[in-house]
């Protein structure tokens, strides 16, 4: 565990530049095998399993790989949905099939062009990537907001099953404590190679 503590925004983008450093910089081997051990314990969770609708992302080459999680899903006939970033910086879901075309976005990040839209509210579980997270299930993500705009209904989840959201990561992106924005929406569960 990162031994980094989140007290400010300036510190905020401070940590996330030295989190997103240090998981860009991991030994590619390292990289496979952990990203495998996420994979396998997504795909045996009884959230996994129950979920017919699936958020994924498409990871970058410094973020877990999800593509052993949506190949598993597919096999299980589930539903695959992708987020496609909006022009107001929240996300969209697209259906992604196993002969989607993919292109990359301003970003360098591969979205479907086409694909059905699925509202973020209809989705069983989604799979989010992350750079920094805390036990207590707070996130850093990028620091565009996408994520927290686009789940913002979850504030009030205790009346809401659904999405539940999952993060995951390397343990390396782990840190004592991030203390959270009033915005800023907690995961259900996050899964790395060390938990």
């Amino acid at each position: 565990m990162a031994s980094l503590e989140l007290k400010s925004e300036h510190q905020q983008a401070d940590i996330r530049r030295q989190i997103k450093s240090i998981r860009a910089n991991l030994d590619p081997v390292y990289r496979e095998a952990a990203s495998e051990i996420i994979a396998d314990k997504v795909i045996r969770s009884n959230w996994f399993y129950s979920a017919k609708k699936i958020g994924c992302y498409l990871a970058t080459p410094s973020e877990v790989d999800t593509s052993s999680i949506i190949l598993r899903a597919w096999m299980m006939k589930k539903r695959v949905f992708v987020p496609v970033v909006t022009k107001n910086f929240s996300m969209q879901f697209h259906e992604m099939k196993s002969n989607t075309d993919l292109y990359p976005n301003a970003l360098g990040i591969y979205e479907p062009m086409h694909g059905n839209v699925l509202p973020a509210r209809e989705l069983d579980i989604v799979i989010t990537p992350l750079v920094a997270f805390d036990n207590a299930l707070n996130r850093i993500g990028m620091g565009g907001g996408c994520f927290d705009r686009t789940f913002a209904f979850l504030k009030h989840r205790k009346f809401l099953f659904k999405p539940k959201l999952i993060g995951v990561a390397f343990a390396c992106q782990e840190i004592e404590k991030v203390i959270a924005n009033p915005w800023d929406i907690r995961l259900f569960h996050i899964v790395s190679d060390n938990q």
